[in-house]
């Protein structure tokens, strides 16, 4: 698949190029690291009950993964997706201000599910930019990229210890503040036009590639790569509001996420030298069975008398159950899915990961309210679908390269 030639425009590079994406990345991550944690302690906090809190949570994401790719398909039509991103974050801050409106459930409804349709963007947007800079001008994007793993860590813990101070109410002004922030660090992101190649959320790539991947192999690997990140969403709905129940403070609710941000990051980081050479089954078989172990452990921590510490050691194994996940389908994909169906690829893993994951954020929210804690058992049969779709992949797995 022959390539656009790039403009002699297109062909210089922005000054301060990897300065200017770093800020962006690390501007951007600062809402999310504020909002996954801290935004159902405020729902709490207003009264909402866990069934509430969930619909509010899954509803979103239900509407994002449709949203989404359209959106970053207009990006890349756009004359430059640099003014399709400033214009999102903007109203992105916008909409984030309805939070300050009364909190019922109706309103804080609506703002979640208008806000999200722009706020989602952002990261694959900016994720464009940065790798048409690898691509043109041979950046580093990890280099790049870290600042936003950097921010997001201490948004989560710095949000706590704000939280200790002032309550959960200060967390829709860190999340305004925070996008004001992104908004500046947006007027400065290099304008590079339009891309060489659709970005990895393209609604026309996705249209025109999907049939050609529906084979075997790919649909069992990517639903179950969906399942298994979906066996977290009574995690990111819930646990903070579980910590706070048991006494635990802002401060540590914040740095205990913060170590799941850390333990991923180790991984990142050794996963060359310890799991390279294990085969893309058995990477996604071992992020299973430790989001099982995790599901398990959960709600033994505390009445085992094993207190934060044990929480902290659990936290650990985000850096199987989450980081191996990451790692497991960009593998998957990279050795198994020819290039110019890379971005279609990309965009059915997301579609996967976010359907199931509102799915069952939709039904966490009744298993909080009636079992507590012991709602982390039921997120172990949905693990174990997953590895059984894994199973079902490896058992399909091609014998040649797919997608030629």
């Amino acid at each position: 698949m022959s390539l656009p030639p790039l403009s002699p425009e297109q062909l210089v590079k922005p000054s301060h190029f990897e300065l200017r994406m770093s800020l962006i990345f690390a501007t951007l991550f600062v809402p999310l690291g504020t909002h996954l944690p801290y935004f159902p302690l405020w729902l709490q906090a207003k009264g909402f009950h866990a069934e509430q809190i969930a619909v509010i949570l899954a509803a979103p994401m239900f509407l994002r993964v449709v949203t989404t790719p359209l959106l970053t398909a207009l990006a890349d039509k756009a004359g430059d997706r640099a003014d399709v991103y400033i214009a999102l974050v903007a109203a992105s801050l916008l909409l984030s201000a309805g939070y300050f409106l009364p909190p019922t459930y109706a309103i804080v409804l609506a703002v979640s599910l208008v806000l999200t349709t722009v706020w989602t963007p952002h990261s694959p947007i900016a994720d464009s930019l940065a790798l048409s800079g690898v691509r043109r001008f041979g950046s580093n994007y990890t280099s790049m990229r870290k600042w936003g793993s950097i921010s997001y860590l201490c948004a989560n813990v710095a949000g706590g210890f704000i939280l200790s101070a002032t309550g959960s109410r200060a967390v829709p002004v860190i999340i305004f503040v925070a996008l004001a922030a992104a908004l500046v660090a947006g007027l400065f992101a290099p304008r590079l036009g339009r891309p060489r190649r659709s970005s990895p959320l393209s609604a026309t790539d996705i249209q025109h590639s999907a049939p050609k991947l529906l084979n075997p192999y790919f649909l069992y690997f990517s639903i179950g790569v969906g399942v298994i990140t979906a066996s977290h969403a009574f995690l990111y709905g819930f646990v903070s509001i579980y910590w706070k129940s048991i006494g635990i403070s802002d401060s540590v609710v914040g740095l205990l996420w913060a170590w799941g941000v850390v333990s991923e990051v180790c991984m990142f980081m050794m996963f060359t030298r310890f799991f390279n050479s294990f085969s893309v089954v058995s990477i996604m078989v071992m992020a299973g069975i430790g989001a099982i172990v995790r599901w398990i452990a959960f709600p033994l921590v505390w009445p085992l008398g094993l207190g934060v510490t044990g929480f902290f050691a659990v936290q650990s194994l985000h850096s199987v159950s989450v980081a191996l996940v990451l790692i497991g389908l960009q593998k998957m994909i990279g050795e198994t899915i020819s290039e110019e169906r890379t971005g279609a690829a990309q965009g059915i893993a997301y579609f996967s990961n976010g359907f199931f994951m509102a799915v069952v954020t939709l039904a966490s929210g009744p298993l909080y309210d009636r079992f507590g804690v012991d709602g982390f058992f039921a997120m172990i049969p949905v693990a174990l679908i997953g590895l059984a779709l894994i199973g079902l992949a490896a058992r399909s797995a091609p014998q040649r390269r797919l997608g030629r």
